[in-house]
């Protein structure tokens, strides 16, 4: 096995690209069988997958590039990472471009604790839920809509993207808009 993921990978990290310290890495919950149930991965790497609270976001840059591996447990574990570092702007981007088939996707989220799930924090830290009222911090032009949604407005009921970390739904002068969290706080 090691051999194989030696040359599939040309002897890098398969996320970093890492030329050292490199070892093989069961993508759970597969039982990594079969080649494509693993990862050829670098120590620095398996560190902070397997302990999200030394996670240094600059390392992380390199999915920039891995993301598009063609390896499923390669594409799996970029997609778990983007979504742990889902408050870096750059992160959230390159996760809006990620594609994975319904399999790989599924894969994914099921090696995914709740203690990883997308949070939605307003501009002063605190978490939203779905259903909360928040205030706007700062005046908003709503594209679309022509107007500009004023600061202090109170907006009740408010729902939560599932994908993204950043995005929160609601109603303003009667017209259900998409608001940036960094621009509100929960009232």
């Amino acid at each position: 096995m090691k051999e194989a993921l030696e040359e599939r990978s040309g002897s890098k990290c398969e996320l970093c690209s890492a030329p050292i310290d490199l070892q093989t890495y069961v993508v759970s919950p597969k039982s990594g069988q079969d080649i494509s149930e693993n990862a050829y991965l670098c120590t620095i790497c398996i560190e902070q997958i397997d302990n999200p609270e030394k996670i240094d976001p600059n390392h992380w840059h390199c999915l920039n590039e891995s993301m598009w591996s063609e390896v499923p447990a390669v594409q799996v574990l970029a997609w778990r990472m983007l979504r742990q570092l889902n408050n870096e702007g750059w992160a959230q981007n390159l996760i809006d471009m990620l594609f994975l088939d319904e399999e790989t996707e599924a894969w994914a989220k099921s090696g995914m604790s709740d203690g990883e799930a997308i949070k939605h924090v307003d501009s002063n830290g605190a978490q939203l839920s779905a259903g909360d009222s928040v205030v706007l911090i700062k005046d908003l032009n709503v594209k679309g809509a022509n107007f500009t949604a004023k600061r202090g407005t109170a907006v009740r009921n408010i729902t939560l993207d599932p994908d993204n970390a950043t995005y929160i739904e609601g109603k303003v002068n009667g017209q259900q808009i998409v608001i940036l969290t960094q621009y509100v706080k929960k009232s």
